[in-house]
């Protein structure tokens, strides 16, 4: 994709509104209104928790994935996100409970995440890729969810920006047409590698162009030079996320984000979906969990129109 300044300074200086005026949009965008600049979209959002959350109980064999979803009907949130790496079986029958135990206690999946990488150098290992995602839809439609988190990952040594980018659209495009036979749509990660920039991951999306695919926004996670740049990065990503990851301190300055000034964000993009807490702090997550959740809760009930 052209353009006569780099892509960084082009979305962040468009924003939404100008990314939708300049045919930037994909034929529907996920998550949001069909024309990302459109402010008249009555917001809907959801208080959600991602497992990742309590990642050393569950590493450590201290919280099980059941548990996990009780802890969520505990804690008082709309949806709880399964992360993957912690599930005890694929097999058809111990996903079946999952889903069965969730349903029983009215604890919906706002989705589910996995570690899939898509950039690959090597052209086999992208096919692998592509096979290993669709094996995460499988799972991810026996569990009854809607979402599929992935990653397009690190730079290999030696490759370029582009590259990445080309690499994650190549396997990105197929796996959402597959997703979408499902229902389900994937949302890629600004997580690590060539994605933490807003302008990248925006150009995967459009060139994409499915309305299987979206942006699971970690509003922490983008790689900017102040903290200033990353509410920018954050707002022109709005408009095209799926799902929401939200944690109370940016990953590279480890300053307090102002989450009240991010629910606006979503609030004017006419954000539908879940805010699902990811915490990763340093005190234990049992008690430092549902204080987040709490902010969270409070946030939706004050932007949300439900």
């Amino acid at each position: 994709m052209k353009s006569s300044m780099p892509r960084r300074q082009f979305f962040q200086a468009a924003g939404a509104a100008a990314i939708a005026s300049a045919g930037l949009v994909p034929s529907v965008a996920p998550g949001a209104s069909q024309n990302p600049g459109e402010t008249g979209r009555t917001p809907r959002l959801f208080a959600g928790c991602c497992a990742y959350s309590y990642h050393d109980y569950l590493a450590k064999h201290r919280l099980t994935m059941e548990e996990f979803i009780l802890k969520g009907v505990e804690l008082g949130v709309d949806g709880v996100d399964i992360t993957g790496y912690w599930l005890k079986s694929h097999e058809p029958a111990d996903l079946a409970a999952l889903r069965h135990l969730a349903f029983k206690n009215g604890m919906p999946f706002s989705g589910v995440a996995c570690g899939a990488s898509m950039v690959q150098a090597d052209k086999a290992k992208r096919d692998s890729t592509l096979e290993e995602i669709k094996k995460w839809v499988g799972i991810t439609n026996a569990l009854g969810a809607p979402h599929l988190r992935i990653f397009a990952g690190e730079l290999p040594p030696g490759a370029t920006n582009q590259q990445a980018i080309d690499w994650t659209v190549e396997v990105m495009k197929p796996a959402c047409d597959y997703a979408g036979k499902f229902g389900i749509t994937l949302g890629v990660e600004e997580h690590q590698g060539v994605t933490q920039r807003a302008d990248a991951i925006l150009e995967i999306i459009h060139r994409v162009d499915s309305p299987y695919a979206g942006i699971n926004l970690d509003i922490t996670n983008f790689v900017a030079n102040s903290d200033e740049d990353q509410y920018k990065d954050i707002e022109a990503c709005v408009p095209y996320a799926t799902q929401t990851h939200i944690r109370d301190q940016f990953g590279n300055s480890h300053h307090p984000v102002d989450l009240d000034r991010v629910w606006q964000m979503f609030a004017r993009g006419g954000y539908r979906g879940y805010m699902s807490a990811e915490y990763e702090g340093k005190e234990d997550a049992m008690t430092a969990v549902p204080k987040l959740v709490e902010r969270i809760k409070t946030l939706c009930k004050k932007y949300s129109t439900v």
